[in-house]
Formats: C-alpha cells, structure tokens, sequence
C-alpha cells in the first residue's frame, strides 16, 4: 500500500507551507506589539476573561491543513494497495519471432500462443479490457485495449510470424506498460516468449529499465516461456539456421518483480493449463483509490471551519 501523484511537480508548493507559519507569527507578533499601545489588557481581560491576543494555533493548523489537502489534489494524489478484484484490463504480448514457426508445438509455436490467447480471452470478465502487442526485433500494437473480444479475437487470430529479427522483451513490456497507463481498473499483462532479450535501446539493462517502468506504474506482468529453455528448437520449416533459447531467470524475475508469476509451456497442453491459473492469480491487482476529490472536499469544509472560528472565537476586537 503506497501513495502515488499523477502531477508530482506540484508538490513543490508544499514549501509554501513553512513560510506560512513564519508569516502567521510575524503578524501575529505585529498586530501584538499595536494592540499593546491602545488596549487596556487587564480591563478587557476582567470583562471577557480570556486572553485578548492569542497564538491562534488552531487557525494555524486549519490553513495548514487546508493548504495541504488543496496541493495534494491537484498533484492528483492515489492511493494503491494490493487486493481482490474482479475488474482488470490485459494486454497481452506474444512473439512473432522467427523461431515461432518452430513445430515443436502443434501446428506451431505461433499457432498454438494464438489459440491459447482465443482461449483466455473467452474466459475474461465482460467488462475486463484487453489489448494486444506482438513483438520480434520491435513491438508493435495490434489492437488498442476495448471490451469488444470478438475485434481483438479476430485481430490475434490474423497475426503472422514477423520478418523483423530479435526479440524486444523489454520494448514490449514498456509498450504494453503505455497501453495500460490510462487504466482505472487493475493493469496486468501476459508476455508469451520462445527467445531472450535480444534488442537494447537502453544505456543500461533494458529488462532492468522496463521492470522499473512497469512496476512505477503498478502494472504486474504474468510471464509465459514457451519450448525449450536449453538446446535445439527443433523442426523450422522456413528458418532452418536460427535457433531459440529463452532466458528462464529473466522470465521468472520481470514476473516476480512486478508481483505476477512465471510458467513454464513445453508442449500445447503445458500451455493451455495456464490460463485458469492465470485467470485465477489475476483476481488479485493493484487497485487504485483515487483521493483527489477527497481532498478538494475536505479543505473546502476547513475553509469554512476557519471563516467560522475567525467570525466568532478568534474575532478581532474593534
């Protein structure tokens, strides 16, 4: 459980409120030092029986509080915590590597991730979003994240083997992250693989950079390895010299680190076991508490607290 801010830049003005107080006590200290030169204190102290010039700490600590909640909401304060859900939106990333074409899984290994993806989305809840990436040397968007699940069906099912070489793991976990940044509900994504990071933009380790992004955003990525994780790929009916080994302890660190899980698929049936567990393990998220508006509430009723105290308790005397 953790706050996070839309507009963190506006947090700067939470300097603002130190010099609140220094300037509630300069002026308080003013208006003491000319009350001294026209009030008869003890006189007015027998007749009200109260201290004629206070701290006003309660005002103090109002237009704190009230300075306090106004920044906060325009910083568009949100609070996340990890719970039940029943509301999701998916995007769901499958390689379109070469080595996809491998036979090794009936017809192929392409075939198979995108049946496996027909499948898991005719289970999904009514109102959960889905969107699809695939990726090779590049990620690519193939449908935007909608409710239709018979216009992202049709879409998978189109998808073809990409002539594109490498596998940007990290490039579509940053594209699926963009996809979901706009999600009220709990974001999560399925990446389906064959190979290991091959395409780096980065300066530093791009699946490092990617998990970063994915977890600041409060995405949580459900990884799937398909074929083998050692050896030969077997049969490839077009790309007889590539072969394809994918990094297990990657797959299993960008899922641990973003709170999801990692599987292991080395056949059609390893494959399609998943998707109950995955939808299962999905009825946990990140569920965001926007507290914008509660804030904007709250500090109007403290205004309105403070222009009463000020217009009775705390009234200046004539």
């Amino acid at each position: 459980m953790y706050f996070a801010f839309e507009h963190p830049v506006y947090l700067w003005y939470l300097l603002s409120i130190p010099l609140l107080v220094v300037t509630h006590y300069a002026f308080l200290k003013y208006t003491r030092r000319r009350a001294l030169k026209f009030a008869n204190f003890q006189a007015l102290k027998r007749v009200t029986d109260e201290k004629v010039v206070t701290k006003n700490h309660v005002i103090l600590i109002i237009r704190i509080v009230i300075i306090l909640c106004l920044i906060l909401a325009i910083a568009g304060t949100t609070l996340w915590y990890k719970g039940k859900t029943n509301s999701n939106d998916f995007v769901i990333a499958i390689d379109t590597s070469s080595s996809m074409t491998a036979q090794d899984f009936k017809p192929s290994r392409i075939e198979a991730a995108k049946s496996y993806v027909g499948t898991f989305i005719d289970n999904l809840d009514s109102r959960a979003g889905v969107g699809v990436i695939s990726f090779s040397g590049a990620a690519f968007i193939e449908h935007l994240l909608t409710e239709n699940k018979g216009e992202v069906k049709t879409t998978v099912s189109n998808i073809e083997p990409a002539p594109v070489g490498g596998t940007d793991i990290a490039g579509a976990i940053i594209t699926g992250a963009n996809m979901l940044l706009g999600s009220q509900k709990g974001k999560l994504m399925i990446l389906i693989t064959d190979g290991s990071n091959t395409v780096s933009f980065f300066t530093r380790d791009p699946i490092e950079e990617s998990i970063k992004y994915a977890r600041s955003n409060n995405i949580m990525i459900y990884t799937i390895g398909m074929g083998t994780n050692s050896g030969p790929i077997g049969y490839l009916p077009e790309y007889y010299n590539i072969s394809s080994v994918f990094d297990e302890g990657t797959l299993q660190k960008i899922a641990n680190e973003t709170g999801g899980k990692y599987y292991y698929a080395g056949n059609n049936q390893e494959l399609d076991a998943t998707y109950k567990d995955i939808l299962s393990s999905t009825k946990e998220a990140y569920i965001p508490i926007p507290f914008a508006s509660i804030l904007a509430v709250t500090a109007l009723i403290m205004i309105f607290i403070e222009w009463g105290l000020i217009s009775t308790r705390f009234r200046g005397l004539p």
